[in-house]
Order: C-alpha cells, then sequence, then structure tokens
C-alpha cells in the first residue's frame, strides 16, 4: 500500500524500535525518509537496510535536544528532497528511573531536553518547512503514562511526555487553518529497547504485558503503522488528538 507516495518525512529516534520500524514501514508506503538519532553506526544500518530495499534516505546523527540538529534535518530534507511533509518527531528517554526525590536537577533538566524542549525546537523548523509545501502532518510520540496511568519511578517522562499533548493541541489549532495536522501518538508497552530499560527482568515484562487486555507487549511494527495512520491522508480529519495506541492498558482492570 503507497499511503506516502513522494511525500518526504523526517523520523528522530530512528535508529532502533520505533522510529527504526517507522522509517521502513514510511519508505514501504512511497515515502522518502530523513531519518535521525544519536547513534551514527546505528542510524547508517538502517539507512542501509532501506537503501537495500531500493527506497531514498538521508541519515543525519545529532541530538534533538540541540537547535541546530532540528535546523539541519529540515535542510536536508529540503536539499536532497525538495521539501518537508511529514514528521515523525518519535526520539525520547525514560531517563533515570526512581523515586522523585532522588532525582537531580541534571536528570530532570535531561529528560524534559529529549522529550519536550525538543518537541518545540522540532516544531520551530518543521512547521515554516510544511507550511511552504500547502500542509503536511506532524506528528509525536508521547505515551499513555502521565495520561491515563501513572507508574511509579517516571515523574520526569510522564511530565515531560505529557506536555507534548499540550503542544499537540495548541498546534494543530494555530496551524490547522493552514492544512497542518498535528497529533501525538500514545504507546502502551513495546518490544524496544527503552521498553526492556524499564521492564529489565522476565518478570518485570510478565507483569507489564498483564497489564493490558491483550497481555502482551507490542512489536515495534504495531506501532509504526499507527503512526502511518495518522502521517497519511487516512486521517485527513484527524488534528489534536492523544490517540492511544496501549493495547487497552488505558481501559483493564483484570
Amino acid at each position: 500500500m503507497t499511503r506516502l507516495t513522494n511525500k518526504i518525512a523526517i523520523i528522530t529516534g530512528a535508529s532502533s524500535g520505533i522510529g527504526r520500524a517507522a522509517a521502513l514501514r514510511f519508505v514501504r508506503a512511497g515515502a522518502k525518509v530523513v531519518l535521525s538519532a544519536r547513534g551514527r553506526e546505528r542510524l547508517e544500518a538502517v539507512a542501509q537496510e532501506i537503501r537495500a530495499e531500493g527506497g531514498s534516505v538521508i541519515a543525519v546523527p545529532g541530538d534533538v535536544g540541540e537547535e541546530a540538529h532540528h535546523k539541519a534535518l529540515v535542510e536536508a530534507a529540503t536539499a536532497e528532497f525538495g521539501g518537508l511533509d511529514i514528521a515523525f518527531n518519535n526520539a525520547g528517554t525514560t531517563g533515570r528511573v526512581g523515586p522523585l526525590p532522588e532525582l537531580s536537577m541534571a536528570d530532570w533538566q535531561d529528560v524534559l531536553a529529549v522529550n519536550l524542549t525538543s518537541g518545540f525546537l522540532a516544531a520551530k523548523h518543521q512547521l515554516p518547512a510544511l507550511e511552504a509545501r500547502g500542509g503536511g502532518a506532524l506528528v509525536y510520540t508521547s505515551t499513555f503514562v502521565g495520561h491515563t496511568a501513572g507508574f511509579p519511578g517516571l515523574a520526569a517522562y510522564a511530565a515531560s511526555k505529557s506536555g507534548l499533548i499540550g503542544l499537540v493541541q495548541v498546534l494543530a489549532s494555530e496551524y490547522g487553518p493552514k492544512g497542518i495536522r498535528v497529533n501525538a501518538l500514545l504507546p502502551g508497552a513495546t518490544d524496544t529497547p527503552m521498553g526492556r530499560h524499564v521492564a529489565n527482568t522476565p518478570e518485570a515484562r510478565q507483569f507489564i504485558a498483564g497489564l493490558n487486555a491483550f497481555k502482551r507487549i507490542a512489536a515495534p511494527e504495531e506501532i509504526a503503522e499507527a503512526a502511518l495512520f495518522l502521517c497519511s491522508d487516512a486521517s485527513s480529519f484527524i488534528t489534536g488528538t492523544a490517540m492511544l495506541v496501549d493495547g487497552g492498558v488505558s481501559i483493564n482492570r483484570v
């Protein structure tokens, strides 16, 4: 299915997990992609996978906490492919896990920089590029944690990811008249390196899987399909949403 034929997309956090799955899925749907992650080698490995399938890709390593990196991503999309139609701002971190009094100011600020401030910096540079193309889609990866459920030890993560939902709602209102849709994607437990950092034992994984209605952990490809939906014209009348893709954890009580 070619839902993104000739669309140009930026995907952050693309070296593993949901970002890698989205990069592969978007290209298979017809997109040309600009990929971002901090790890140069792993990012380039994803780019090579895409090239091996005949896809169009640029890998731009960097830190989403730095404004210059967001500027470079948009410039790469414009110089190589001619503009920008989609941005999937997926990069994130759980940060240090533990009771809030044990977090240092640096712990707190590091998580906010990656999860929330990066969202502001991304929008600052992506929105003018989307507007120049006559519209487009901007999607952020948030989480159900801090939205429909609280998990002990994840205060900074929950606060920063919840902040993205507020940002999404304002941007959706501001840029809807310009043909730009802005949405948040809220995954549940997913089999990613970040997910395994939180659920780092078989017992923890079993417990977390048991919290949702399906009694399992999602594959990254399942979340990538939801991201594809929000980035494609299939969701043409959807904006300002916090879309749960959480396996029912938000409503499950047994």
